[in-house]
């Protein structure tokens, strides 16, 4: 008789939450094992998401550059040509290298990895099924679920995983298309949809709402689109898509009250949904909303004693850093009592060009909640070091309490928000008001500086502007 296999705690799912609140736990001294569908470590961010995205992202500005920037710094390139099937191996050599890290971590700590669908028998029990392998059960004193997310489907929409697919088949096309029709202005699509229209494609963008960005500082997403359209990316607010249908390599997108488009490729973005199918929830009994995530109490536990779960199939924003918090926050409360993760202080950005970025409450947001607020916004135009680079589209935007003057939220597009928006994100956690941030010493020349700026103009007035 095989032996029992026994563990603190089980993790299904080794995506940024689950490998990242695994290897915690066994820092913290847990016996512990992850399961994963995949083969390959790191979940849908690593291996079909965050990354590989990031990769080609890169690459295809770097490609866009050549054409269009080099020259205004001296710069003779000749003749610029593009080897897409170069580019799609150094994405997935990036991703490759991850993975393997993430394999390292987990050896280098002690986690147990296995592969295969997880489904959960009862509390403490789990089976682990896989392809040609005789079904294996293992159990824990808890098991704590970071199965993360998947592509939201659209009505009338069929996907078949070529002509009309998800952000997965996106990173992979074997050709540049002529047209593709992106369904979706959040951030896969406008990220996904830059890559391909830098690679050559005519982009067409359907968005169901009158905005792009859902759900970002309006004043921010206003600046995206025009800067977007500019850059060639065709929109199509407040269309409703009713159908898509293919005929060999021609697809035509049905939309309610407009005339049908023909792409040869479409991107479905819709947003995306928990990914709790197999998990055995029902069965056992876990509750889920009416969107179907997981509900869970202030530690991550379900209401069945013992489990609990992260990241994406409970509430909150679907990102990879707000599940690897959660998963920090759930294991050492699990070890310590204690864990912390500030909803008010998680980041959002889109990797487009420029890049977004923001951090707590939009100005929609206090307006709706009656707080009163002063507003300092610094173009980067009259930053020194965006001018050295010739990147000066956009704005860092600061909302601090009009009584208290701290700092409730931060949006940037410009030049490297992602990165910037970090000292922000520090801002709001330590609640700093615009007048400290504005105090701050920052280097000049810096990109940085743009926010020191725009905390002035919030506190009192800035000195470059």
């Amino acid at each position: 008789m095989a032996e029992k296999k026994t563990y603190d705690l089980i993790v299904i799912g080794a995506g940024p939450g689950g490998y990242v609140a695994a290897i915690k736990a066994a820092q913290l001294g847990m016996s512990v094992a992850c399961i994963d569908k995949e083969k390959e470590l790191g979940g849908t961010c690593l291996r079909v998401g965050c990354i590989p995205s990031k990769a080609l992202l890169e690459s295809s500005e770097l490609y866009r550059e050549t054409q269009s920037s080099f020259e205004s710094h001296g710069i003779k390139t000749g003749k610029v040509g593009l080897n897409l099937e170069a580019m799609l191996e150094r994405k997935d050599k990036v991703v490759g290298q991850l993975t393997r890290g993430v394999a390292g971590l987990f050896k280098k700590n002690g986690v147990e990895p296995y592969h295969g669908q997880a489904k959960i028998l009862e509390a403490g029990k789990v089976e682990i099924s896989a392809q040609g392998k005789k079904k294996e059960t293992i159990e824990a004193k808890r098991i704590l679920i970071a199965t993360g997310s998947v592509s939201a489907s659209l009505p009338g929409v069929e996907l078949d995983g070529d002509r009309v697919g998800t952000s997965t088949e996106a990173l992979s096309y074997p050709e540049v298309p002529k047209h593709l029709v992106v369904i979706g202005a959040g951030y896969i699509g406008l990220e996904l949809g830059s890559v391909w229209k830098r690679l050559g494609a005519k982009v067409t963008v359907l968005e169901y709402l009158d905005r792009i960005l859902p759900g970002m500082d309006l004043e921010i997403s206003k600046e995206a689109y025009k800067v977007f359209r500019k850059q060639g990316l065709e929109f199509s607010l407040k269309t409703k898509v009713t159908g898509v249908s293919v005929k060999k390599t021609k697809v035509t997108i049905e939309m309610e009250g407009k005339d049908s488009i023909d792409a040869d490729r479409v991107l479905v973005a819709v947003g995306r949904k928990p990914n709790t199918e197999g998990l055995g929830l029902e069965e056992v009994g876990v509750a889920l909303d009416s969107r179907g995530r997981v509900e869970v109490d202030e530690d991550f536990q379900t209401n069945i004693e013992g489990i609990y779960a992260i990241g994406d199939v409970i509430r909150g924003p679907m990102l990879a850093h707000k599940a690897e918090e959660e998963g920090v926050a759930c294991v050492e409360k699990m070890a310590t009592g204690y864990g912390h993760v500030n909803y008010d202080a998680i980041p959002g950005v889109a990797y487009t060009h420029p890049e977004i970025a923001s951090v707590g409450k939009t100005e929609e947001e206090l307006k709706e909640s009656g707080v009163s607020y002063k507003k300092g916004i610094f173009p980067f135009m009259a930053n020194g070091r965006a001018q050295s680079l010739g990147d000066v589209e956009g704005k860092v935007k600061v909302l601090a309490d009009a009584d208290t003057d701290r700092i409730l939220g931060v949006h940037i597009i410009g030049p490297r928000a992602g990165d910037l928006i970090a000292e922000a994100v520090a801002a709001i956690e330590f609640k700093a008001s615009s007048e400290d941030m504005g105090r701050v010493v920052h280097a000049h020349p810096t990109l940085a500086e743009a926010f020191k700026e725009a905390c002035l103009a919030a506190w009192d007035r800035p000195i470059s502007f």
